[in-house]
């Protein structure tokens, strides 16, 4: 029998992992394509004359299989996907996306849903009811329901080209990221590379059937450390050509070909629909607004920010002399000797501090910082179904028992997954007949594993994503809203990482380390010494760190601010893009154009700022828990939650924003946090 047909009768109604089978997922899809047409047709063409319940309740409340099904497909597509279930995930995305626009271009349900949208200040609705009446509303015009049948059917066209295309790049550079490895047969060749890593690299090697030798992959805890630390400056360069050029191989997997059809398609929609550029039409529905505001913010921060990096560039190249080297830094040397700085200039090797990073001690870290600040408890669940064995489920509950929400983890990299740490839902928090539905989370990372004898032990930025990660969970975890659609991170990309990027600002504080930071052997808290070298090293290498980013997010907004066919070779652009910045030979952007995930494939398209923009957000957030001299005062935390993280999307980001802090944020705690010398403006977003 097939799960998805059937509500799921799981404890805490979690997807019933251990009975779902690869052959259940397409005949699930298919089934609740037809059951929500089915249900869409009968609201559509009711002769009662429309209202808040038979019309926005109703499409609230339809499509219930197709949600469970595509919850749990898509996410294993992500988190541990194979060839079967890639395969029906391009069967399936032009069939998913033709069913959505027999939806939100059924002329009938959109004059429904318009004349609510008209009336609704003479309906008596309450202030969530019209929020949830405004959105409906906006995603019709915004999906072009106001188009003429011949723009309406351009528009199919365009949006199952999209569906695939961004799914084909996706599925590139996963196997891009698989296909490559770096076998060493000779010892020398790991000088400089800590303990840890050379034995991870040695258990690789023996899986792949290379016993005795030593293989560095591209993920993340293989390939940033190897930059990190090797020696070896050839092989820094080969594995940092190999990063650098995912999806820019001229292969099977290239992804060049794929960007320029997605940029040129977006473009062509927004025009459609009414717009100067895709930009414009993304940031139109966020705190930004337009691609203009983005820029504005971007721009202030670049001069400041590039000037940090260029004396830190001197530094290195300094460093490089001084050793007799005779070569000009490159960009596959800037982590080798900026690891080097930090040890001349601070005495701190990231390698001292990972001994206090265990995985399970920086958990415990983590749900306690919630505990004080929330009151939430945390209870691991071992019966639980699970997609993967190495998963962990948790029953979240207030301090009195009140269930909140379970948590599935995930930490470690696999062939099966994708790169990057992400935060996502099976089931979104609810209300029914008045009582909340709790949501089911999952947050996924890919983080160092365990090797030989010691556990999984972190590098501090691993530790910060955590903390990143788990902010997110919150925001799906706490919320407390009365329809779906409106729960937890439903808003908009640049609020939607305020609550992630607040968490990590308690992960460094000294108060907070001494919680969590034990070492794995000794049990021993993390010295006073080594938490002073931590806060030292707070704004080194921040002028790398955010042009890096910065030059990744004006490259997003410049292709999608185009207002013509992109007809450049991809890498052309790209050049170009970075040229017209002014970004430095030493710094490539973060994401290159064949490997930019998030832009697209991942929904962050024209909202890459987002990071920076709720950066402004976040840092300013924090220093109101730090004025009141308690990181986790009682006032401040609450007030953070009932504001900001249990509404949702029930109101505007400024308002909710406002509420909390009883001002907008200024620019000032983002400067000091980064280092970067600039006259503030009061107001910036």
């Amino acid at each position: 029998m097939n799960p998805f047909f059937t509500t799921y009768t799981t404890p805490f109604h979690v997807p019933p992992f251990d009975k779902i089978k690869i052959e259940h997922f397409k005949p699930a899809i298919l089934e609740g394509m037809k059951q929500e047409s089915a249900e869409i047709t009968s609201i559509a063409y009711s002769e009662a004359e429309p209202s808040f319940e038979n019309t926005i309740l109703a499409m609230e409340n339809s499509g219930q299989l197709l949600t469970r099904v595509s919850s749990v497909f898509f996410n294993l597509n992500s988190a541990n996907t194979n060839e079967e279930i890639q395969a029906i995930a391009r069967e399936m995305a032009p069939e998913l996306a033709a069913h959505h626009d027999n939806i939100i271009l059924n002329h009938p349900l959109f004059l429904r849903v318009k004349q609510l949208w008209d009336t609704h200040e003479s309906l008596k609705l309450n202030a969530e009811q019209i929020k949830l009446v405004e959105k409906t509303h906006k995603s019709f015009v915004r999906s072009g329901a106001n188009l003429n049948e011949a723009d309406k059917a351009k528009l199919r066209t365009i949006n199952a080209k999209l569906s695939l295309l961004g799914l084909n790049f996706g599925q590139n550079l996963l196997a891009e990221t698989n296909a490559y490895q770096l076998l060493i047969d000779k010892k020398e060749d790991l000088s400089g590379l800590p303990e840890e890593l050379v034995l991870a690299a040695g258990e690789s090697a023996k899986q792949s059937g290379n016993e005795g030798k030593w293989l560095f992959s591209l993920q993340n805890p293989s390939v940033m450390p190897f930059l990190q630390y090797a020696d070896n400056r050839e092989l820094r360069k080969q594995i940092w050509e190999a990063y650098t050029l995912r999806g820019d191989n001229n292969n099977a997997h290239d992804n060049k070909e794929i960007v320029r059809n997605i940029v040129n398609l977006r473009r062509e929609k927004a025009a459609l629909l009414g717009y100067k550029d895709h930009a414009s039409y993304v940031l139109e529905e966020t705190m930004a607004k337009t691609p203009e505001n983005a820029y504005k913010l971007l721009n202030q921060l670049w001069q400041p920010a590039l000037n940090v990096a260029g004396r830190e560039a001197f530094d290195l190249q300094r460093m490089i002399d001084d050793s007799g080297a005779q070569f000009k830094l490159a960009p596959y040397d800037w982590k080798y000797y900026t690891e080097e700085l930090r040890k001349e200039r601070f005495d701190l090797d990231e390698q001292e501090l990972r001994p206090y990073f265990s995985l399970d001690k920086v958990c415990e870290g983590v749900f306690g910082v919630a505990t004080k600040l929330y009151g939430l408890q945390f209870k691991e669940l071992t019966d639980l179904p699970k997609y993967h064995e190495e998963v962990s489920a948790y029953e979240v509950s207030e301090a009195d028992g009140t269930d909140i929400g379970i948590l599935y983890t995930d930490f470690f990299p696999r062939a099966s997954k994708r790169g990057g740490a992400w935060m996502t839902s099976y089931s979104s928090q609810k209300m029914e007949n008045g009582k909340r539905i709790s949501p089911v989370i999952s947050i996924v990372c890919n983080f160092s594993k365990p090797t030989g004898d010691a556990p999984a032990l972190l590098t501090f930025d691993e530790v910060t994503t955590f903390f990143h990660e788990f902010g997110h969970s919150l925001h799906g975890l706490l919320s407390n809203v009365t329809y779906r659609s409106l729960a937890g991170t439903a808003v908009s990309r640049d609020f939607v990482e305020l609550p992630s990027q607040i968490m990590e600002n308690w992960a460094a504080e000294p108060e907070v380390l001494k919680m969590f930071a034990r070492h794995y052997k000794t049990n021993e808290v993390i010295p006073d010494e080594l938490i002073k070298k931590l806060h030292h090293t707070g704004t080194f290498d921040q002028g790398f760190a955010t042009i890096e980013y910065l030059a990744a997010s004006l490259l997003d907004l410049d292709y999608h601010t185009q207002t013509k066919e992109l007809k450049d070779d991809v890498d052309s652009f790209e050049r170009q893009s970075m040229k017209k910045a002014g970004l430095m030979d030493e710094i490539i952007p973060r994401y290159r154009s064949t490997y930019f995930n998030h832009i697209f494939a991942g929904g962050y398209s024209a909202g890459y700022y987002s990071y920076i923009w709720s950066g402004v957000l976040d840092t300013d957030a924090f220093e109101a828990f730090k004025e009141t001299g308690d990181l986790f005062n009682q006032e401040k935390a609450q007030s953070f939650r009932m504001n900001v993280l249990e509404k949702g999307g029930t109101e505007e980001p400024m308002v909710l924003y406002k509420k909390f802090r009883g001002a907008e944020p200024g620019i000032k705690a983002l400067l000091k946090k980064r280092g970067l010398n600039l006259e503030p403006e009061k107001k910036v977003i």
